[in-house]
């Protein structure tokens, strides 16, 4: 095929007049800066944040408290922190300790026991005055907190109706006890929770109840002390037939019917 020149000299006006018409814009160099520097800086800060984090979780590691020799028996336990230790290595127990007891729901209800022990008479406490006019003995306090629907047990009577006053961290007067408590008359209708205090050798529970159906409940101690419980609830409606204890052993060591 023979070329024609005037054929390319019209094309190469034509591409002259659609390259003039459409001017090409200037590369976008400050865009393109702009945004690289802002990449940076977010790398920049997101290193800062790893290493930040790296460092807290160093430094937690480093600050958690060792475990101590005697630990916790039941499901919780909570507690002021300790003091520093002493020149001779020891530190001094926190000044309230906590376990909970048992807990669940009954009637539609959340109900909860736990006890609560403290080394020191708060200074709100109120001295109990014994028939004779003196003064309950103790130099702790050592608080059974019962609740049903969020309701504290006896509330109406301040915030340390629910305790006695104690000698030391195992003072056999403590122990022995079971009581039926509730929201209601003294304990006797609605929901109730029946809570034992029993001796070292008790380790459950069982109720049984008037619709034939019976609970187990194991004991649980408070850290640090001797003092022990184990708590389960009595739907309204019922009552208990009876109440029995056992050892570690599934030996029965007491039957109880005086309950109602």
């Amino acid at each position: 095929m023979t070329p024609d020149p005037e054929q390319e000299d019209r094309l190469r006006d034509a591409f002259a007049r659609s390259r003039d018409a459409y001017p090409s814009s200037r590369p976008p160099v400050e865009r393109i800066l702009t945004f690289a520097r802002t990449r940076r800086r977010r790398r920049r800060a997101a290193a800062a944040a790893v290493m930040a984090g790296a460092a807290g979780v160093l430094t937690a590691a480093l600050t958690l408290p060792f475990p101590g020799s005697h630990p916790a028996v039941g499901p919780s336990h909570t507690g002021s922190p300790s003091a520093s230790p002493t020149a001779t290595g020891t530190a001094r127990p926190p000044d309230t300790v906590t376990v909970r007891v048992a807990e669940g729901t009954t009637d539609g209800q959340p109900w909860s026991v736990a006890l609560e022990f403290h080394h020191t008479l708060p200074e709100d406490w109120t001295p109990l005055v014994l028939p004779d006019g003196s003064t309950a003995p103790g130099d702790a306090l050592l608080c059974q907190r019962m609740y049903i629907g969020g309701v504290r047990i006896d509330h109406q009577g301040g915030p340390w109706s629910d305790c006695q006053p104690v000698t030391g961290t195992d003072d056999p007067q403590a122990g022995g006890n079971t009581g039926l408590w509730g929201l209601h008359d003294k304990g006797t209708t609605g929901t109730r929770l029946i809570v034992s205090n029993p001796g070292p050798e008790v380790a459950y529970g069982v109720l049984h109840l008037s619709d034939g159906s019976q609970a187990k409940a194991s004991v649980v101690t408070l850290q640090g002390t001797g003092y022990r419980a184990w708590a389960a609830p009595v739907p309204g409606g019922l009552t208990i037939t009876s109440v029995d204890e056992y050892d570690a052993h599934d030996q029965r060591l007491g039957h109880h019917t005086d309950w109602h």
